[in-house]
């Protein structure tokens, strides 16, 4: 016969769920390693001489976090993950091979696009199967708060991201003007968008998928409205600044999916490329706030005098030295 006595309790769901979530001090240790590699990575590639090392540093890094993330997950079969990173891992290793230097530019910005797809995909992975993912609430019936906080932000920054990595390969790679478009009254538009963006992601604790998909919609368009009033001679900025979004897109998915090394990697990847972005805008004499807030300043200025055609004979005779 068993008796339960008042001090034996049974575990709560918010307990289970700690519990769930109760990191392993050797992955706690592996996550640290990575992140320390991650580290050194950045300081290597800030100078052509080191870069190699730092290239190394960073692959070490991510096979670390990518095998304990493998080992402590139990997400899909080990068959179907080593089939996609061989998909993954073989395109990109195509084009690596196959891509000029002269276009590196809109190399990365096409993989930042991929950076943020990835984010807005796993944002929606998440919220159609929040159980799967440890974000239940104790009554196991909704997502939790600040999940949802996490979720949101990480579903905008990461659909900015993609559009507007969109339109930065198109104006670099020659698919689209790289001359400014400029929208009547784009201002009030950009800030109006972000501003109900943000209104709905705190109303986001409502379970409600019309505000999930709004989020999703304007955000997407947001990137859009961005980017295209951005001129072709600061797209070097902007792509740092897409990087700097991706890092923290990755930063907000890896508190919803707690996952310490992508928490780790988005921070270093949004500060580097923040500061990157505002020494690249000093070193170009532009004004930071002017070009990430979507060509702020991008005014049409007044009409450039054309130079002078050039007609045969109109050129002056070449001076003759005069003779002794």
């Amino acid at each position: 016969m068993s008796f339960v006595g008042p001090l034996e309790t049974t575990p709560s769901m918010a307990q289970v769920g700690l519990a769930e979530h109760a990191v392993n001090p050797w992955v706690a240790l592996a996550y640290l390693v990575s992140g320390v590699l991650f580290i050194l990575a950045l300081r290597g590639l800030s100078s052509p001489a080191t870069s190699r090392h730092g290239n190394r540093f960073g692959m070490a890094g991510m096979l670390i976090a990518v095998v304990t993330t493998l080992i402590t997950h139990e997400i899909a079969s080990l068959p179907e993950i080593v089939i996609a990173i061989l998909i993954g891992g073989g395109i990109g290793f195509l084009i690596a091979r196959r891509i000029q230097m002269t276009a590196m530019p809109q190399l990365v910005a096409a993989f930042h696009s991929l950076v943020g797809l990835a984010a807005v995909l796993v944002g929606i992975a998440a919220y159609f199967n929040p159980e799967a993912f440890g974000i239940l609430d104790p009554s196991g019936l909704d997502i939790l708060a600040q999940s949802r906080i996490e979720m949101g932000l990480g579903v905008a920054i990461g659909a900015i991201t993609f559009s507007g990595s969109v339109i930065a390969f198109a104006k670099l790679n020659g698919n689209m003007s790289g001359s400014p478009i400029l929208l009547p009254a784009r201002h009030a538009i950009n800030l109006g968008v972000l501003a109900l963006i943000l209104v709905l992601i705190a109303l986001f604790h409502w379970d409600t998928p019309v505000l999930f998909w709004a989020i999703v919609g304007l955000s997407f368009a947001i990137g859009f409205l961005l980017i295209i009033p951005i001129g072709g001679a600061d797209m070097p900025v902007v792509v740092s600044m897409l990087n700097s979004y991706s890092g923290w897109a990755a930063a907000a998915m890896g508190f919803t999916l707690h996952n310490t090394a992508m928490i780790i990697t988005g921070a270093l990847v949004g500060s580097s490329g923040a500061i990157l972005s505002y020494i690249m805008c000093r070193a170009m004499n532009r004004s930071f706030l002017s070009v990430i807030a979507g060509g702020f300043g991008a005014e049409a200025g007044p009409e450039q005098p054309q130079p002078r055609p050039i007609v045969r004979g109109s050129a002056a005779p070449p001076r003759t030295r005069p003779s002794s």
